[in-house]
């Protein structure tokens, strides 16, 4: 799998009753076989603030990439694709469950997944051999 490029966005409102202004989105582009694949994770704003729960950062930004910081919302697509290969055949996920997404960010290495960033942002997309690569090994 090589990985194109790895976002996230707060939503906002379209109307004024709506309450997407809850949401964030945390999309990442890869190819897979030959075709360029997209996963959408929308998943609750409010989960932005468990950064210290489960990732060894101390706050939003997490880290630096060359040309950006990289926040909660850039990394959570990244993590799900890695920590569960089956939604390669997915193009969307909600995540409302506290829980679901902590179990996603269990294991990952997150060294390796700053050196994905540094390489997407340079306009290198990154090779990935096994999504295992990507856990630390206990």
């Amino acid at each position: 799998m090589r990985i194109v490029a790895c976002n996230g966005f707060g939503l906002e409102k379209e109307k004024s009753n709506s309450p997407e202004d809850f949401f964030n989105r945390s999309v990442i582009q890869y190819i897979k076989d030959g075709e360029e694949k997209t996963l959408n994770v929308l998943y609750l704003r409010y989960f932005d603030e468990m950064v210290t729960l489960w990732t060894p950062y101390p706050a939003n930004p997490l880290f630096k990439s060359p040309n950006r910081d990289i926040y909660m919302a850039d990394i959570i697509a990244m993590v799900c694709l890695f920590k569960d290969p089956s939604l390669v055949n997915r193009k969307r996920i909600y995540i409302n469950a506290e829980k679901e997404l902590a179990g996603y960010f269990e294991n990952i290495d997150f060294e390796k997944l700053e050196k994905v960033f540094i390489s997407i942002d340079q306009a290198k997309p990154y090779d990935i051999e096994s999504h295992v690569d990507y856990y630390i090994q206990s």
